[in-house]
C-alpha cells in the first residue's frame, strides 16, 4: 500500500510533490523518491527511510516553469527497502511510480530478460518502465503504454514520464485507487483525497481498468478501451475526513478496508494451485518435526488460530507460546523444530526477546510481521510481510486479518511440500476477500443491536476449533474499545466453571460455524440458555432460542465461516464503543507498539 502524487503544471514541483507525500506517509515509510521531467531533462532523487531523508536530498533542487512532475512513498512488498528498489523506477529515457503488485512480473521479467534486457531492482514495479521502452522502440509512447498496460495482471495504479513523449504523464489504474484532477492550467494525480485538498475543488476517482495520458491542455482516459467523457465530481475538504475516506474512524475505515489487503496477501502468492513464497524458496520442510509460535496480544489469538491449521493442514505438532511468558520458562526447543514470531509492528519486545532465545538456541526462525526493515524482520532467518499497510487504530483489526492469512497460506505451502492435496484449501483462499467484503446491511443490523449490550455484568465469547480463538480476539476487542469485562472461553468449558456466573445480564456472544462443530457448540450454548445467559449468536443456521441472531452467508469452509465473524466481532465491539462514547482510534492506556516489557 504505497502513496502516489503526480503534477503537470508551471509551479515549484519539488514543493508541491513533497507536501502530497507528507499527506500519504502513512501509506508507506520505508522509502521514497520523486522526479521532474523539464525542457526533456530527467531529474530524479530518491531516499530510504521517513520523508525527510528524501527532502535533504533535494534541498538544492528547484523546478520553476513548466513541468512534469511524480513522487511516491513506498511500503516494501518486493524486494528490500533499498534505494535501487525505491521508486521512481528508471529506464534507459522514462521513469515510473506504482502502487499495488503486478502479479505476472516474472513472467514479464523473463520475457525481457531473454531479449536482452537488464534489471537493476528487485521489484516487481521495474517491469513497468523495462516494458514500456521494450514496446516504445517501435511504437509511438501512448501505443507502447496502452500495450504494456494490456499486459499487467494484478493490481496497479501507475505515473509514468518519459523522454520520449516529455511533455505528457502517462497513468493507468486497476484495483488499487487513483484520483485525477484538472484546473485551468495544472493537472493533479493522487492515491487519496488528501494531497489534494486546497489545490482543486473538482477530480475524477479513476474505474478500474481505465488509462491515458494528461498534458498541459489535455486529459484523455479511457476506460475498458472506451474513450471516456471527462465526469467530475466535488472533492471534500476536511483532511482528516479524507484520510479517513469518510469513514468515522480509523478502526471502521480499517475494517472496511481487509477486502482490499488480503486481497494484497494473496497477490502473488498463489500460482496454479500451488501457494508460494518467494521468501521461503530455497527452504525444505520436509523434515520439520514440531513447529512453535510465539507472541502477544492479538497476534498471540492469529497464532491460536493457525496452530489448528497447521496440526490440521501440515501434520505437524504445534504449540503457542506467550512471548512474555516464553522468556522465562527455559523451554526446550528441538532439532528439527521450527520457530516462528508474529508481530505487527516487529519492534515488540517480549517477541524480539523470545526470537533471540529462539536463534541462541539454534532453531530455524521465520518473522510473520507488517514492517520490513524493523527489528523482528532483521534478526529472524526468514521473513514474510503481511502487506496490511499501517494501521492508525490502536486496536487491531486488519492487521490481526492478514496474519491469520499468512498463517494459513505457510500451513497450506508446507502441506504441498510434503506432498498433501490442498486444492479445498485454495479454493477457499481465493474466495476471502469476497467473505470481508461489509455490507451495509450488516453493519445496520450490528448498530441497531449494540445498544441492547451497553450494560450488565460482562460479556463471554465462545467458539470452538479455530473459533476459540477468534472468540478470544473478539472479547479483546470489546475489552480494548468499550473498557467493559469481556472474556473468550472454549464453548466445551463454559460448564466447567464458568457458567457459575450466567444470568440474564451475562451476555453471551456465541460463533456457531455450520462447518466446524456446530452441534457440539449448540449444546454448550443451550446450556447457557437454562441459564438465563442473554444469547447474540452469530451463524448461518437459525437459531430460535436465541435472544438476538446475526445470520451470515452459507460457505463451503470453515475458515471463510472465520473471516466472516471476525467482521461482525469487530464491528460490534466498535459499535458498542461508539455508544458508550469512547475513542475508537486511541484507547485509554494502550499504544499501538508495545516496546518496553
Amino acid at each position: 500500500m504505497c502513496g502516489i502524487v503526480g503534477y503537470i503544471g508551471s509551479k515549484e514541483k519539488k514543493s508541491l510533490i513533497l507536501e502530497g507525500l507528507k499527506e500519504l506517509e502513512y501509506r508507506g515509510y520505508d522509502s521514497a523518491g520523486l522526479a521532474v521531467l523539464k525542457d526533456e531533462n530527467l531529474h530524479f532523487f530518491k531516499a530510504v527511510g521517513k520523508l525527510e531523508n528524501l527532502q535533504n536530498k533535494c534541498l538544492s533542487f528547484s523546478s520553476e516553469g513548466l513541468g512534469f512532475a511524480i513522487g511516491h512513498t513506498r511500503w516494501a512488498t518486493h524486494g528490500k527497502p533499498t534505494e535501487i528498489n525505491a521508486h521512481p523506477h528508471l529506464g534507459e529515457y522514462s521513469c515510473v511510480i506504482h502502487n499495488g503488485i503486478i502479479e505476472n512480473y516474472k513472467e514479464l521479467k523473463e520475457e525481457l530478460e531473454k531479449e536482452g534486457v537488464s534489471f537493476l531492482s528487485q521489484t516487481d514495479t521495474e517491469v513497468i518502465v523495462q516494458l514500456f521502452e521494450f514496446y516504445a522502440r517501435k511504437l509511438g509512447a501512448f501505443e507502447a503504454f496502452k500495450k504494456l498496460v494490456k499486459r499487467l495482471k494484478g493490481a496497479f495504479a501507475t505515473l509514468l514520464i518519459s523522454k520520449k513523449e516529455p511533455k505528457k504523464i502517462f497513468f493507468a489504474k486497476n484495483a488499487a485507487p487513483l484520483i485525477v484532477a484538472k484546473n485551468k492550467d495544472e493537472t493533479f494525480f493522487a492515491s487519496a483525497d488528501a494531497p489534494l485538498i486546497g489545490k482543486v475543488s473538482d477530480v475524477i476517482y479513476l474505474e478500474d481498468l481505465s488509462y491515458g495520458y494528461a498534458s498541459e491542455k489535455e486529459l484523455i482516459i479511457y476506460e475498458n478501451d472506451t474513450l471516456k467523457l471527462n465526469s467530475f465530481v466535488k472533492l471534500a475538504n476536511d483532511k482528516l475526513y479524507a484520510q479517513k475516506d469518510g469513514f468515522r474512524f480509523f478502526m471502521e475505515k480499517e475494517i472496511y478496508e481487509q477486502s482490499v489487503v488480503l486481497n494484497e496477501v494473496l497477490m502473488g502468492r498463489i500460482e496454479g494451485e500451488s501457494v508460494v513464497f518467494d521468501e521461503l524458496k530455497d527452504e525444505d520442510f520436509k523434515d520439520v518435526e514440531e513447529l512453535s509460535i510465539c507472541a502477544c496480544g492479538t497476534s498471540y489469538h492469529a497464532a491460536l488460530a493457525s496452530s489448528y491449521l497447521f496440526t490440521r493442514l501440515s501434520k505437524i505438532k504445534t504449540q503457542v507460546e506467550i512471548a512474555s511468558e516464553f522468556r522465562y520458562k527455559d523451554a526446550i526447543i528441538k532439532e528439527n523444530s521450527l520457530f516462528i514470531v508474529i508481530s505487527q509492528s516487529g519492534e515488540t519486545a517480549d517477541t524480539l526477546e523470545a526470537l533471540k532465545i529462539a536463534k541462541k538456541k539454534g532453531a530455524k526462525t521465520i518473522a510473520i510481521c507488517n514492517v520490513d526493515n524493523s527489528s523482528i524482520v532483521r534478526l529472524a532467518h526468514k521473513c514474510i510481510l503481511t502487506r496490511a499497510g499501517i494501521e492508525k487504530g490502536v486496536a487491531s483489526t486488519k492487521a490481526f486479518a492478514t496474519q491469520v492469512l499468512s498463517l494459513w497460506m505457510l500451513a497450506i505451502f508446507i502441506a504441498q511440500k510434503k506432498g498433501f492435496d490442498m486444492s479445498k484449501e485454495l479454493k477457499a483462499l481465493r474466495h476471502i476477500p469476497n467473505v470481508c467484503l461489509v455490507p451495509q446491511k450488516l453493519h445496520d443490523k450490528i448498530h441497531r443491536l449494540s445498544k441492547r449490550y451497553l450494560d450488565g455484568h460482562g460479556f463471554f465469547f465462545i467458539g470452538r476449533d479455530v473459533f476459540y480463538p477468534l472468540a478470544l480476539e473478539g472479547a479483546l476487542k470489546l475489552k480494548e474499545l468499550s473498557y467493559l469485562h469481556a472474556e473468550g472461553y472454549p464453548a466445551g468449558e463454559m460448564k466447567h466453571g464458568p457458567i457459575a456466573l450466567a444470568d440474564s445480564k451475562l451476555y453471551t456472544i456465541a460463533l456457531m460455524p455450520e462447518l466446524c462443530l456446530y452441534e457440539k457448540t449448540k449444546s454448550n450454548v443451550e446450556e447457557l440458555i437454562a441459564r438465563d445467559s442473554t444469547l447474540l449468536c452469530i451463524s448461518p443456521v437459525e437459531f430460535e432460542l436465541s435472544d438476538d441472531f446475526i445470520k451470515t452467508e452459507k460457505q463451503e469452509h470453515f475458515m471463510c465461516e472465520f473471516f466472516e465473524m471476525m467482521i461482525i466481532v469487530q464491528l460490534l465491539a466498535m459499535e458498542i464503543s461508539i455508544r458508550l462514547g469512547n475513542d475508537v482510534d486511541m484507547p485509554r492506556n494502550l499504544a499501538k507498539s508495545v516496546t518496553v516489557e
